[in-house]
């Protein structure tokens, strides 16, 4: 049995997982579809549940693939490096690729933004002085 780690832990009594629980909700999957389209295509509900039952089910794939790897170092906590391990293991390497990329963009702007947020502080309390 694989931990679920950073569950909702939103489950019934039985360990059963509710459809609302386990699944994106449909709205945001039809947005991100609706994205790529020309704008006046149209995508039939069951195009929508299509996807949404596969992006799930990816979702839940790499993650329990990742969680995995944080068991056996018993770790808590999964992260991007741990995501982008998973993508790469379970051969999806294009988008593990893209994923370090964004992971790595990602990090430089939470130090850049983390950086101006001193910044301002420091200059609000010599103001304060």
């Amino acid at each position: 049995m694989v931990d679920n780690i950073g569950g909702s832990g939103s489950s019934n009594n039985e360990g059963i997982i509710k459809e609302q629980d386990r699944l994106l909700p449909i709205a945001n999957v039809g947005r991100i579809m609706k994205q790529i389209l020309p704008q006046n295509a149209k995508i039939s509900k069951e195009a929508k549940e299509t996807m949404q039952e596969c992006v799930s089910e990816y979702i839940s794939f790499v993650t329990s693939e990742a969680s995995e790897k944080c068991r056996k170092e018993r770790r808590k906590t999964v992260n991007g490096d741990d995501i982008c391990w998973a993508l790469a293991t379970l051969g999806f390497d294009d988008y593990a690729e893209g994923m370090r990329r964004y992971l790595h963009r990602y990090r430089e702007l939470e130090v850049d933004n983390n950086n101006n947020n001193n910044n301002n502080n420091n200059n609000n309390q010599e103001r304060g002085k």
